[in-house]
């Protein structure tokens, strides 16, 4: 069974710690206490709080088999006669595009625009972390 402290809840959810403690003094989020009197969520309440907490980023999820959807801002715009690369922050995350510049004048996208990245793809490499936010163990294809 994972054991995740308030810290680490808070970084994997993207909000501060004092949130965390916030909802577990609420109720909303079930905590208990390790050998050293530590609050320390369990892994599968954390992730049934996360995908609970998860919103669609906009009403079009169910118009397309995409589900990774992430809503951010543009932050950069590189265009050239043909093609353009778009850079995305959607929280934590930068996403960058490459697309038809064709496109990017279409959609009117340009730094400050608000975008939502949608995301399919048939190949998704996950590892395994350790504690320390690092890859753990070996990678399988």
């Amino acid at each position: 069974m994972t054991m995740f402290r308030i810290g680490e809840a808070a970084e994997l959810l993207g909000v501060s710690a004092d949130t965390v403690r916030r909802w577990v003094d609420a109720g909303r989020l079930a905590a208990g206490r390790d050998a050293h009197g530590h609050r320390v969520i369990d892994g599968v309440d954390l992730a049934a709080f996360a995908r609970g907490q998860a919103a669609d980023p906009d009403d079009r999820s169910d118009a397309s088999s995409a589900r990774n959807r992430l809503r951010g801002i543009v932050v950069n715009v590189v265009k050239d006669t043909v093609m353009a690369q778009v850079d995305i922050q959607a929280g934590p995350f930068r996403i960058v595009s490459l697309m038809s510049r064709e496109a990017v004048d279409e959609l009117d996208l340009r730094v400050g625009s608000l975008a939502v990245a949608v995301i399919k793809s048939t190949t998704v490499v996950v590892e395994r972390a350790s504690p320390s936010g690092g890859p753990r163990g070996r990678q399988g294809s």
